[in-house]
């Protein structure tokens, strides 16, 4: 019996599954506007964030910040279902992720229901024994804007491809 090999298959399965916990622990973090948690799944130092609509964050503090001014603004309500996941890895210590990501949101200062369409690429690495978020990228494919006026009326003011820019 090949106990080395079942061994590097065993690591592989539990890193896989602590990759998917790491994605759905970000996901959650956003939808629950819990800020510690999410800051603690993007790598500490050199994080890439590249979320298409926004400009490039240097860093994990700086996403940080924007994500807890839009997204934790009081009225706002958002969902993101992560799906489909692929993990693949380079190393036993770095692998990449494809995800796809139906977001929804509430925005009760614009009048808004946004919900898009989304695929994200990310790049985790692990350090000291646990893995991060050491990058990700993001890009929009599908968006549906609703409008919602005074007497609840809903008028669709965006319907396929996304605006240039989010929020």
């Amino acid at each position: 019996m090949d106990f080395a090999g079942l061994e590097q298959r065993l690591a592989r399965l539990e890193d896989d599954r602590a990759i998917r916990d790491l994605k759905a622990r970000y996901l959650r973090a956003c939808d629950t506007k819990d800020v510690e948690t999410l800051r603690d799944t993007l790598l500490p130092e050199g994080a890439v964030i590249a979320y298409d609509g926004f400009p490039p964050f240097a860093g994990r503090e700086a996403f940080v910040e924007v994500y807890r001014a839009m997204g934790c603004a009081p009225g706002v309500f958002d969902i993101h279902h992560g799906a489909n996941g692929v993990i693949t890895f380079e190393t036993p210590e770095r692998a990449c992720g494809a995800w796809s990501l139906l977001f929804h949101s509430i925005n009760l200062a614009n009048r808004t229901l946004t919900l898009m369409g989304v695929e994200y690429e990310d790049l985790y690495v692990k350090q000291d024994g646990r893995w991060w978020i050491a990058e990700t990228r993001s890009r929009r494919h599908s968006c549906l804007i609703h409008s919602v006026d005074e007497r609840g009326s809903v008028t669709v003011s965006t319907m396929g491809e996304p605006p240039a820019t989010f929020g």
